[in-house]
């Protein structure tokens, strides 16, 4: 059969073809899914095929997906979840990491040339095959996206991309790819190094044969020598060879830490320094770091941390999920009625998305400043004057409000006043076409309050972005009892269409994230009037885990937000509102927006003192900054603001950076043990007072448990 001229053959995730040319195509394509994983049993039947393909004469082997915008997303997460049920976690994660090891060095050791042709996603194992191949070259594809992400899933790359990376790029830019996890554009992945070229995304698969079958002919008749320069392009500069001596790495090591180590806590995320300790510990002998590689990653894929941040990834693929609509409506032009801060950001990011934008303000001079800004975020994300202007183009300054008319979804970004947002939908309902959806970006006004007066409340539904709109992933969807299913499908549509996650919350004060993070930040204000300086109670909450502490927290949302988020609470929850905020909102000292808040700010940075502060331990700081919040998550869960403990975890993490090693305060507090956690409660409660007795939704969530 290998011997005929044409061939085709298929396994169950694998297609085989081969041409005139003696080239074979290795077509991955996993049934009855849309995304390319490497799960062992995808990567065995590869290790079946490559053992009979390395004693056929051939001239070339290319690897390809026949998915549309995936070539390989990584590898199987879901089988990472699973080494942890058994009695030798460790024994079956190593076998499995060296399953994939193996199949590597087959495909690097194979007697002729391999190509990958990367298509959309690249990520993870894919990117290590892609680099156990001799070439990679990329399709000109917005839509492809390259990189080596293990460490945000609490690993570092275990099928010898580890090795292969160091060997490809050296190990500056090597480390700074795999410590980050950043994910490359094609244009980017091909300046780093990654990728040896870029090819149009038009071109067939026969065209790309023909190409490779070039190139191998003007390699051997030495006329272009296309494949030497493509080698020539893999020689790393020779200072690289220096710095994995061994009387250097340790330098160079201490370097990369340190940097890192400002970043994240050795104790909170190991990954990423025992990456730095693999290299440093044996760079420079590929066999033995590939086996310390494997032992390494089969040690961090068992660990709690690591099988928390997979729970998180998991989680955001549920929400994910959600933005798949069954309705057939797509939004294509949003009216945004409030050109502020706020509202200027969600307009941008709209616009960005590719979508048109109507942004009314009363105030051109409002508009001039989001045209502004408009402009200076384009000209950062667009490389080519014509995205430039065709999204300028689609950001519509109207001050007379005519986009009424023609938007598919109106969005109220003005101020937190419950008559005033009254008032533009009753507008808005007398000119708008009937099947637009009216959406409030309130962040604690419940919907009720706001569609009084409506002729049709069930069109109103919440979509609540949070500052800064183009940074932070979360879209709470805000429904009442009165929100038509249509509007709430349309607004999880619309989070998808902008690439964010939409979270599904109940109409009550403050909703979800607002509500949970605002008893946390009024305790770090207490906290404050107590004593405790403000650089002391936020180093409590980043050695808790917090990506950043309650006081430079609350400067950065504002402390006229904070302070009108807090009185609308105190109205029906147990809050309330510190009078040193009261009187920093007096004074004007706003936080970052006016460059004094608890912090004075000096180019948009926080000046933070040193201090002698001997009063509270960090413990307990910490203690009643997070038992507020873990007490207010419980009563959340108990009210049925979210309908379940999963998609609490995900607001909170995806909404205020929860610490997100320790899988969200639900699972924190059921594997510090709810009753317990219910016990710390009432002992705080006894010393500092009744906001911290503990609701009766711990009863609930104990019985529960």
């Amino acid at each position: 059969m290998w011997g005929n001229l044409t061939m085709k053959q298929s396994y169950k995730n694998w297609l085989i073809e081969k041409d005139d040319f003696h080239i074979v195509t290795l077509y991955l394509n996993i049934p009855d899914t849309s995304t390319n994983v490497l799960s062992q049993e995808v990567l065995i039947e590869l290790q079946t095929i490559l053992d009979e393909m390395k004693k056929m004469p051939l001239k070339a082997l290319i690897f390809q997906s026949s998915k549309e915008h995936c070539f390989i997303a990584g590898a199987d997460v879901n089988e990472f979840s699973k080494f942890i049920e058994s009695n030798n976690a460790y024994d079956e994660a190593l076998h499995a990491i060296q399953i994939g090891q193996h199949v590597m060095n087959s495909i690097e050791n194979l007697p002729y040339p391999t190509f990958s042709l990367i298509n959309g996603h690249c990520l993870g194992g894919g990117m290590e095959l892609a680099l156990a191949c001799d070439y990679r070259i990329a399709l000109d594809d917005s839509q492809t996206r390259i990189g080596l992400p293990e460490v945000k899933l609490g690993i570092h790359p275990g099928f010898g991309g580890t090795v292969r990376m160091n060997r490809l790029l050296g190990v500056f830019k090597a480390m700074n790819l795999m410590l980050s996890g950043r994910i490359l554009s094609v244009e980017k992945a091909q300046r780093f190094g990654l990728i040896d070229n870029i090819i149009s995304n038009k071109i067939k698969n026969h065209h790309f044969r023909d190409l490779v079958n070039q190139w191998i002919d003007e390699s051997l008749s030495q006329k272009k020598g296309i494949l030497k320069y493509f080698t020539q392009k893999h020689k790393r500069p020779f200072y690289n060879n220096l710095l994995e001596l061994n009387f250097i790495r340790p330098f160079v090591s201490y370097l990369i830490s340190n940097k890192v180590s400002k970043r994240v806590k050795k104790h909170h995320y190991p990954a990423p320094f025992e990456l730095i300790n693999l290299w440093q510990l044996h760079a420079g002998n590929d066999d033995f770091m590939m086996k310390k590689e494997a032992e390494s990653v089969a040690c961090l894929i068992t660990s709690e941390t690591a099988q928390n941040l997979i729970r998180i990834f998991h989680l955001q693929n549920k929400l994910k999920n959600l933005t798949h609509s069954s309705t057939d409506k797509k939004i294509k032009h949003i009216h945004i009625i409030g050109g502020g801060v706020m509202g200027g950001d969600i307009a941008i990011w709209c616009v960005y998305k590719g979508l048109t934008v109507t942004v009314h303000d009363q105030n051109n001079e409002v508009l001039a400043r989001l045209v502004k800004r408009a402009s200076d975020f384009f000209n950062r994300k667009f490389k080519e004057k014509h995205q430039f202007q065709s999204a300028l183009d689609r950001l519509i300054p109207d001050i007379n409000n005519d986009g009424l008319k023609k938007a598919n979804l109106i969005i109220e970004a003005i101020i937190e006043n419950v008559e005033a947002k009254q008032s533009v939908f009753k507008q808005a309902e007398n000119i708008a076409h009937p099947d637009c959806i009216f959406a409030t970006n309130t962040s604690s006004i419940p919907l009720d309050d706001i569609s009084h007066g409506l002729s049709d409340p069930g069109r109103l539904v919440g979509i609540h972005f949070f500052n800064p709109v183009s940074r932070m992933p979360l879209i709470e969807i805000v429904s009442s009892n009165l929100t038509s299913e249509t509007a709430k499908k349309m607004a999880m549509q619309f989070s998808g269409q902008l690439g964010k996650l939409p979270l599904p919350v109940r109409s009550t004060p403050g909703f979800l994230v607002n509500r949970v993070l605002t008893p946390y930040l009024l305790e770090a204000m207490e906290l404050y009037t107590e004593g405790v300086p403000a650089t002391f109670i936020d180093q409590a909450a980043l050695n808790f885990g917090m990506p950043m502490g309650p006081i430079e927290l609350s400067d950065k949302v504002g402390l006229d937000i904070c302070l009108s988020v807090a009185e609308n609470l105190s109205k029906s929850q147990n809050v309330s509102v510190p009078e040193t905020l009261v009187q920093w909102v007096k004074k004007g000292h706003l936080g970052i927006k006016t460059n004094q808040g608890f912090y004075e700010y000096k180019k948009g940075k926080p000046i933070k003192n040193k201090t002698d502060y001997t009063g509270l331990t960090l413990t307990q700081v910490s203690n009643r900054l997070m038992f507020r919040l873990f007490n207010e998550a419980v009563a959340c869960l108990d009210e049925h603001v979210v309908e379940n403990e999963d998609f609490l975890d995900a607001g909170i993490i995806f909404g205020t950076g929860f610490a997100p090693f320790l899988g969200g305060p639900m699972h924190y507090i059921k594997h510090q043990g709810i009753a317990e956690m219910d016990h710390k409660l009432i002992d705080l409660s006894k010393n500092f007072g009744q906001r911290f007795n503990p609701g009766l939704g711990w009863n609930t969530f104990i019985s529960m448990h």
